[in-house]
């Protein structure tokens, strides 16, 4: 056998257990995982104090591969997932050229080969993302895409959304939706509020997501279909994400971490590094993402990890909008809702591991016999600070700087191969 993983604490909520356990590893898929495995393995780690999760599956990220390595590619990206305890990536479309095509999915999957994580593409929902011409959706899925999105940009058109979400079901693609109606945002840099006025800048209205919230909402419904809303931010969207499931609507939702633990008041530091789409909200805002959360109306805790250059974010009027987060997420998760006990591991494990895979139908997110040995084994307890000089990836653009955490990943696996080691 490979490898041995002993007397770590197992979470495993696909498949609902929770406790002290060994987990087995041979020829990159777990072999079995249960209390006081004697066989032999070529490395044995032990994990007693430690928590033994399935490897992350980050369903949104933005790796600017193809087109805009200076900021991050398929390999830094990588390096910086596995960092965070993250084994798979979902990788959105907006790169240069947009991912509309089996030509620039093949690219992704080739370079992919080279990188420590999973990586699975998400193509343009219309070509070029210019919200006119939907995609070949057959010809995305045939050359390994997973869902289709033109995060970054919302499609404007419903008419063309409407056709998209019927065609992209039968092509057995899941639709992400960036819900921005950009005749509102109009130019604006952060959230619309006071915060945004004392500064002498133009905001971002809520109303901007609400309305495309609730435009998807009703298009899902109305046709049956599926939807996946990206990065919720706002108190309204969540009563529209929790309307639309006590009617059976068939719609699914993620939020960041930033949502539900920073707030606009961050901006008044004039830092670009504060500044992403859609912006901090409000401490409101902030609470309802939450509960949200926690209540199970959200269904998944992504980053929309968005690299940017130093130079590129040094004017906090002008730099584009994004933040890196592939390195924080599980830990600022952990701090915000396990240790402030409004959240179980056995529900962060299912937001951040299971739900995004079963979203994307994908394989791993449990420690069944076969599945892939996609692991993360944490200190829960561990406290840190962030340094951007010390992230993984190419751009060091967190909203998390100097923030003190607690949990850390140690060791992280992929395909029964440890990729990672904090020490």
């Amino acid at each position: 056998m490979d490898l041995l993983l002993k007397n770590g604490y197992v979470v495993d909520s696909a498949n609902g257990f929770e406790g002290i356990s060994d987990v087995l590893i041979d020829k990159g898929v777990i072999v079995r995982c249960a209390a006081d495995i004697n066989e032999d393995a070529d490395t044995v780690i032990d994990c007693k104090g430690l928590a033994v999760i399935p490897g992350i599956c980050d369903m949104h990220v933005h790796l600017r591969d193809p087109g805009q390595t200076h900021k991050e590619d398929i390999i830094t990206g990588g390096d910086a997932a596995v960092a965070g305890g993250v084994t798979a990536v979902a990788c959105m479309p907006n790169t240069t050229p947009p991912v509309d095509n089996a030509e620039t999915v093949k690219y992704i999957l080739e370079k992919a080969k080279k990188s420590k994580v999973k990586v699975y593409p998400v193509g343009c929902i219309t070509k070029g993302l210019k919200g006119e011409e939907l995609c070949d959706f057959e010809e995305l899925k045939s050359a390994g895409c997973v869902a289709v999105s033109d995060d970054g940009k919302p499609v404007k058109n419903a008419q063309i959304m409407a056709r998209a979400l019927v065609k992209a079901h039968y092509a057995g693609l899941k639709v992400i939706s960036h819900c921005e109606d950009t005749d509102i945002v109009a130019g604006g840099i952060m959230n619309s509020g006071a915060v945004a006025k004392e500064l002498g800048v133009k905001g971002m209205h809520r109303i901007s997501e609400d309305i495309s919230t609730a435009r998807e909402i009703i298009l899902a419904g109305d046709l049956e279909m599926p939807i996946h809303i990206a990065h919720v931010s706002t108190s309204a969207s969540m009563l529209l994400l929790r309307v639309a499931a006590r009617y059976g609507v068939m719609v699914t939702s993620e939020t960041c971490p930033h949502y539900f633990t920073l707030t606009d008041e961050k901006l008044r530091l004039r830092d670009a590094d504060y500044r992403m789409n859609p912006p901090l909200r409000t401490k409101d805002d902030a609470e309802a993402i939450t509960e949200g959360v926690c209540d199970g109306t959200i269904d998944c805790i992504v980053t929309d990890h968005a690299p940017h250059s130093k130079e590129e974010k040094a004017d906090f009027e002008k730099a584009p909008n994004g933040v890196v987060g592939l390195e924080t997420s599980l830990a600022v998760t952990l701090t915000q809702l396990y240790h402030t006990g409004k959240l179980s591991l056995s529900k962060i494990v299912r937001l951040m591991c299971v739900n995004p895979r079963k979203i994307l139908g994908i394989s791993g997110g449990r420690f069944d016999s076969g599945e892939p040995a996609d692991i993360a084994i944490v200190d829960l307890n561990e406290e840190w600070t962030v340094d951007p000089d010390k992230l993984h990836g190419k751009s060091h653009n967190t909203c998390f700087k100097g923030m003190t955490l607690k949990g850390r990943v140690k060791t992280t696996i992929v395909d029964g191969k440890v990729l990672y080691n904090d020490d």
